[in-house]
Protein backbone atom coordinates (compact mmCIF):
# COMPACT_ATOMS: atom_id res chain seq x y z
CA UNK A 1 0.00 0.00 0.00
CA UNK A 2 2.77 2.65 0.49
CA UNK A 3 4.15 1.85 -3.05
CA UNK A 4 1.01 2.93 -4.28
CA UNK A 5 0.81 6.18 -2.20
CA UNK A 6 4.29 7.04 -3.27
CA UNK A 7 3.14 6.13 -6.86
CA UNK A 8 0.32 8.69 -6.42
CA UNK A 9 2.40 11.50 -4.50
CA UNK A 10 5.49 11.54 -7.07
CA UNK A 11 3.85 13.11 -9.91
CA UNK A 12 2.39 15.86 -7.82
CA UNK A 13 5.83 16.41 -6.00
CA UNK A 14 7.50 17.13 -9.66
CA UNK A 15 4.68 19.36 -11.02
CA UNK A 16 4.86 21.48 -7.56
CA UNK A 17 8.37 22.44 -8.02
CA UNK A 18 7.59 23.22 -11.62
CA UNK A 19 4.49 25.25 -11.36
CA UNK A 20 5.99 26.87 -8.06
CA UNK A 21 9.35 28.11 -9.48
CA UNK A 22 8.25 29.03 -13.09
CA UNK A 23 5.36 30.58 -11.94
CA UNK A 24 7.53 32.94 -9.37
CA UNK A 25 9.35 33.21 -12.70
CA UNK A 26 6.59 34.30 -14.70
CA UNK A 27 5.39 37.02 -11.76
CA UNK A 28 8.89 38.62 -11.77
CA UNK A 29 8.88 38.67 -15.58
CA UNK A 30 6.27 40.57 -14.99
CA UNK A 31 7.56 42.66 -12.64
CA UNK A 32 10.52 43.54 -14.28
CA UNK A 33 9.61 43.46 -17.68
CA UNK A 34 11.99 40.61 -18.54
CA UNK A 35 10.03 38.45 -20.00
CA UNK A 36 10.47 34.72 -20.96
CA UNK A 37 13.72 34.78 -18.87
CA UNK A 38 13.07 34.28 -15.57
CA UNK A 39 10.13 32.28 -16.19
CA UNK A 40 12.36 29.54 -18.14
CA UNK A 41 15.06 29.72 -15.09
CA UNK A 42 12.72 28.90 -12.65
CA UNK A 43 10.90 26.36 -14.74
CA UNK A 44 14.67 24.64 -14.87
CA UNK A 45 15.15 25.25 -11.53
CA UNK A 46 11.94 23.65 -10.71
CA UNK A 47 12.68 20.79 -12.57
CA UNK A 48 15.89 20.17 -10.71
CA UNK A 49 14.33 20.54 -7.53
CA UNK A 50 11.49 18.34 -8.32
CA UNK A 51 14.10 15.43 -9.67
CA UNK A 52 16.16 16.02 -6.41
CA UNK A 53 13.13 15.62 -3.94
CA UNK A 54 12.09 13.15 -6.05
CA UNK A 55 15.37 10.88 -5.59
CA UNK A 56 15.81 12.09 -1.99
CA UNK A 57 11.97 10.85 -1.28
CA UNK A 58 12.56 7.34 -3.66
CA UNK A 59 16.03 6.82 -1.64
CA UNK A 60 14.13 7.36 1.90
CA UNK A 61 11.31 4.51 0.53
CA UNK A 62 14.04 1.73 -0.50
CA UNK A 63 16.45 2.54 2.99
CA UNK A 64 13.08 1.58 5.11
CA UNK A 65 12.77 -1.77 3.33
CA UNK A 66 10.34 -1.37 0.89
CA UNK A 67 10.39 -4.15 -1.89
CA UNK A 68 11.62 -2.49 -5.02
CA UNK A 69 9.51 -4.78 -7.06
CA UNK A 70 12.94 -7.14 -8.48
CA UNK A 71 11.26 -10.19 -7.84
Amino acid sequence: MQQVALAMELPFVMVAWVVALGGGGYLLDRWLHTSPALMLAGGVLGFAGGMRDLLKRLSRSTAKGTPRGDG
